[in-house]
């Protein structure tokens, strides 16, 4: 008989996807096979407390969103602890948890961009998805960018803007060759904080919002009617890498691109379209071009690889981003693909805590000096 696991399934966050976390999570929950897994929940609030919920957090696996109540106790994951979790029931009172793995549904900054990860590295727990390399190169949009252009893998063009170095529109433009831009935060997802901007008036509003969300934001080549193509990439337990099949995004007109908006308050937003319409041998190409990506990036686990491709050459494609925590909700297309190539949600969560069980055992195995 297979030994039973508990798994703390963490949530919630201060970035501004806190709420995408929280579907996320509800999702990730009824996937996880009860029969092997006992879950503990633990919501991060927007504060940054770390919180222990109700198990059955309201409606339980039914749920489409998972709460974070008010006056739960604290919780505190010891470094160095193997899993040990303090619960902090009263302000003298205390008690002990242990977790044998922990899986991160967090997204964006103080969740997917590495933090989180080392402290669960410190804590010597095993956890799913990419360590601190992977998920701190992958989140920054500017430093991932700039690994993959030196490994050969085309980007789209971009130039980065700061506080303290800051770039006008004229400049922009004579930079990129074009006076269609796209502002984002260089360490953000979920589409928070992008917009588009064709003239001065519209690219400082951008970038002044843009800067709301980070210290750092991109201004990039704007590729016109650029067809969204998605990959699902995913490392089992004995490191082979593969990658799932390709799914295209269709923005409403009314969107433009595949705003917050268009992702995840309008249902009729965007048309996911499963597998994409490509062909065979250009669909395979994506299909490496993906896997050399996650591996350029030191990613572990999983990770979510978005390509523009020109609508009239299939062949002329660039890495938009990756995402080394992607969205899990019911429409979001990291599990969506991987169920479209035969394997479901539930067995893809066992692949990751295979891996995450695997990847421990080995670095716990290294050599210290």
């Amino acid at each position: 008989m297979q030994q039973r696991r508990t798994i703390g399934l963490l949530f919630g966050g201060r970035s501004a996807e806190h709420e995408v976390s929280k579907l996320s999570a509800a999702n990730v929950l009824r996937a996880l096979d009860p029969e092997r897994y006992d879950i503990v929940l633990i919501g991060i609030d927007r504060n940054g407390r770390w919180l222990l919920c109700d198990n059955g957090n309201g409606a339980g696996r039914g749920a489409s969103s998972l709460e974070i109540a008010e006056g739960a106790p604290a919780v505190s994951l010891l470094p160095g602890g193997d899993g040990e979790m303090i619960v902090l029931d009263g302000k003298t009172s205390s008690r002990t948890l242990h977790l044998d793995a922990v899986v991160p549904v967090l997204h964006g900054p103080n969740g997917e961009d590495g933090t989180v990860q080392g402290l669960l590295q410190l804590a010597n727990i095993p956890f799913v998805g990419s360590g601190v390399m992977g998920s701190a190169a992958g989140m920054d949009k500017d430093v991932a960018k700039r690994l993959l252009r030196d490994a050969g893998i085309p980007v789209v063009p971009f130039v980065t803007i700061t506080r303290s170095t800051s770039l006008d529109y004229r400049s922009a433009v004579d930079a990129l060759g074009t006076s269609d831009l796209f502002i984002k935060p260089a360490n953000m997802g979920s589409s928070v904080g992008v917009a588009r901007a064709t003239n001065a008036e519209e690219f400082a509003k951008a970038c002044a919002n843009a800067l709301r969300y980070d210290t750092k934001v991109l201004a990039e080549k704007c590729i016109a009617r650029a067809r969204e193509i998605e990959c699902s990439v995913l490392e089992d337990a004995s490191g082979d890498v593969r990658a799932s099949p390709l799914g295209e995004i269709v923005p409403a007109s009314s969107h433009g691109f595949y705003s917050y908006d268009a992702k995840y308050i309008d249902a009729d937003g965007a048309l996911l379209r499963i597998p994409a319409e490509l062909s065979e041998e250009h669909a395979q190409a994506i299909q490496r071009l993906a896997v050399e990506t996650f591996k350029a990036l030191s990613c572990e686990a999983m990770a979510r690889v978005d390509f523009f491709v020109d609508p009239n050459r299939e062949e002329t494609l660039f890495v938009n981003e990756v995402n080394t925590l992607p969205g899990f909700t019911a429409i979001s297309m990291y599990p969506k693909l991987w169920e479209a190539g035969g394997l479901p949600t539930r067995e893809l969560m066992d692949i990751l805590l295979d891996h995450a069980f695997a990847r421990h055992e080995h670095r716990n195995a290294l050599a210290l000096v």
